[in-house]
């Protein structure tokens, strides 16, 4: 219920715990803020809730931020609307800026019963001259963790790299590097000119830096977690602020492309309408690790219903044919992973190839003759069906090879391009969506695997990236790449309206497109081509802070000459989140097979999404070099987690978990004895068996009543 204190008018958004609320007067901007639902925010809404750069506009004070602009210090109230149904709110406030005609729409989407929200921002040119776009914020929000010192507050933030992605620190605002205290109240009361900004560039969303964060203060008790929803460009900023009475305060901007980080700019012509991309945010009482789970919660929500479930993918590629498949290797192969309970059989890279160097000469998506003579790859497909799973294939559907037939037959015009010459990375052209032949190919290509050939999984790859974007019909190369990364999305909902029963995977040499616009629309997600099993533990427990425990498909590839405790190890990398299969099962001994095969039971005996499962770090976000790397999942009646002690040298370790009886879940028989016991309530003690690596799979039952 709106209410109007100290001169403005206040709508609440989350009245439970965390508190949210939007509020405005005659003389400001709608503004948003987060606190306890007791405090007063008076004083402290000095951050409007929508940010514009526009050339001719720019700065109210002059900063490097993203913050503080002309347009959005103008903008005032007109209206809102408060809609309902399908279990959730949808809150639209309307803004407009008297200088330029701009009517903005900030559309707020919050689930019920939850302390989250998506949004995204429209912007309506209602004016007489064209509007030049730099930046349009999807939601920027004044004190994230509510009020206290900037000292206190905390941020986690996620560095990502091919083999290395999902690598996340803990730092506080004043450390270095981040916002100083340069004593701003001293300076005639003026803001920061800087901020700290966490940016992702080109069309790897993930490929740097992971489109998600979480920010936490110990003099409020509160936690937010972020994301950003799109792949392609985007920023995060957190900067400083000053109230009236010249205390500090921090905001938090979350933004699609910009043109100071990604050449993004867009014309606006009187009539025209932009739309940002969206983003979402969940706040708690409580610490990071409480936001990102009430975030857990909010991605279910917002997600499409899952089409596979907790079923068991086994894909032929990593630490096993690495690309080269025939018929006489995957026969065994498949047998050997319906042996071991997989669900759905993936033939990965390789399968169209005839001369053995296909990198720079796909595009067509046709089966090789030369690796299927005998009866062609529809007998190995035929034999995945016999074996009682469901057949996928690989493919990559935005590049076209140099040497590719297809590379002369579609239109220039089907291709990215700057100053029309076509971009070309590695090899390889890559596909304008927005062009009606290239989304034409790729639903042929679809429609021929998915109901010529029977295919019921496709895994999506994406290896090389575009750069900066397109100029070809375009206002700038940045919007050139954001309309294609739209029409993407658009391109894959088609695909799965055609074919429901479709299951596809998202990847990009691993984890480096992972990102809640695909991740809402795809069933899993891959989270890195790392074929070290010492070096996966902190990826596979680091992913599940941005990506759902049921989404992130870490590998666990088994092989043949690896030991009992080898074979645990990477199997509870898998399990750790969606277990996405591989190795030379074909190969292995019955003992080896039954522990594999033990392995997915487990993984199968447990699904998030059911459960309402979310992840929880029992000794904190792991280091990339640290010895012991631990991820939970906890239940509303029990736990588990996956420990790993990656090197000789580790010794004993100490978990904070949740109370209740703790059992090793797997491996059940082990070539080495770990002690697990409790030492105090919600506190186990871990011992390894052996100077050697390890790891082990541990359930925890809640006491009940």
């Amino acid at each position: 219920m709106d209410s109007t204190t100290h001169d403005r008018t206040t709508l609440p958004l989350w009245e439970r715990g965390a508190h949210l609320e939007v509020s405005w007067s005659d003389d400001s901007p709608v503004t948003a803020y987060v606190g306890h639902a007791a405090e007063d925010a008076a004083g402290r809404h000095v951050q409007p809730l929508v940010e514009i750069l526009a050339v001719g506009h720019g700065h109210a004070h002059a900063n490097l931020r993203h913050t503080a602009t002309a347009v959005g210090a103008r903008l005032r109230y007109v209206d809102h609307e408060v809609g309902t149904g399908a279990g959730r709110r949808v809150v639209t406030v309307r803004q407009r800026d008297e200088v330029t005609g701009l009517e903005v729409t900030s559309h707020l989407v919050l689930p019920d019963g939850r302390t989250s929200l998506q949004a995204w921002t429209t912007v309506h040119h209602g004016g007489e001259e064209e509007i030049v776009l730099q930046a349009v914020s999807s939601l920027v929000v004044g004190d994230p963790v509510g009020a206290g010192p900037v000292a206190d507050v905390q941020v986690v933030e996620g560095s990502s790299e091919w083999l290395a992605e999902s690598r996340w620190t803990t730092r506080g605002l004043r450390d270095q590097g981040m916002l100083a205290e340069a004593h701003l109240a001293v300076h005639q009361q003026q803001d920061a000119r800087g901020s700290h900004a966490v940016v992702g560039r080109g069309a790897w969303s993930s490929g740097e830096r992971v489109p998600a964060g979480a920010l936490a203060s110990r003099t409020s008790g509160l936690g937010l977690a972020w994301q950003v929803e799109h792949n392609g460009p985007w920023r995060a900023e957190i900067a400083e602020r000053l109230t009236a009475a010249g205390d500090g305060t921090v905001s938090l901007g979350l933004f699609g492309p910009t043109d100071t980080d990604h050449a993004w700019s867009r014309v606006l012509r009187p009539g025209e309408t932009f739309t940002s991309v969206p983003v979402s945010i969940s706040a708690v009482v409580g610490g990071w690790q409480d936001a990102v789970a009430e975030m857990t919660r909010h991605r279910r929500h917002l997600r499409s219903a899952p089409r596979a479930g907790g079923a068991i993918v086994f894909n032929d590629y990593m630490n096993t044919l690495m690309g080269d498949p025939t018929t006489e290797k995957l026969l065994p192969l498949i047998d050997a992973a319906a042996a071991v309970g997989a669900d759905y059989f993936c033939v990965d890279a390789g399968w169209y190839d005839d001369d053995g160097d296909w990198w720079d000469s796909v595009g067509l998506w046709e089966p090789s003759r030369a690796r299927f003579r005998d009866g062609g790859l529809d007998r190995v497909l035929d034999h995945v069906r016999s074996a009682g799973m469901v057949p996928g294939l690989w493919l990559e559907p935005e590049v076209v090879g140099v040497r590719s037939p297809l590379a002369d037959s579609l239109p220039h015009e089907a291709f990215l391009q700057r100053r029309g010459t076509r971009v070309v990375e590695q090899g390889r052209y890559l596909l304008d969506l927005r062009h009606e032949s290239s989304r034409k190919h790729l639903d042929a290509v679809v429609d021929r695997l998915v109901d010529d050939m029977g295919v019921g999984y496709l895994k999506l790859d994406y290896n090389v990236t575009p750069g900066v974007g397109t100029d070809r019909a375009a206002d700038s190369p940045g919007d050139g790449l954001l309309q294609h990364a739209l029409a993407y999305q658009s391109w894959l909902d088609g695909v799965l309206r055609r074919h429901p029963d479709l299951v596809v995977e998202n990847c990009a040499s691993g984890g480096l497109r992972a990102d809640f616009a695909m991740l809402s629309r795809l069933e899993l997600q891959s989270t890195s081509d790392q074929q070290d099993p010492l070096l996966y533990p902190p990826i596979a427990a680091g992913a599940l802070v941005s990506i759902l425990p049921e989404q992130a498909a870490s590998w666990a590839y088994p092989q043949p000459d690896m030991s009992a405790e080898e074979i645990a190890f990477t199997m509870i990398t898998g399990i750790s989140g969606r277990l996405y299969l591989s190795g030379r099962l074909d190969q292995m001994d019955a003992a080896q097979r039954r522990l594999v095969r033990e392995g997915v039971e487990a993984a199968r005996s447990w699904d998030d999404a059911d459960l309402d499962g979310a992840p929880f770090w029992p000794i904190g976000l792991p280091s990339w070099e640290d010895d012991w790397v631990a991820v939970g999942k906890a239940s509303a009646t029990h736990s588990r987690i996956a420990l790993w002690a990656r090197s000789g040298s580790a010794t004993t370790i100490d978990l904070t978990v949740p109370e209740g009886t703790v059992e090793i879940l797997y491996p059940r028989a082990a070539t080495d004895d770990w002690e697990v016991s409790e030492i105090a309530p919600g506190r186990l003690r871990v011992r390894p068996g052996a100077a050697r690596p390890g790891a082990r799979l541990l359930q925890i039952t809640h006491p009940t009543g």
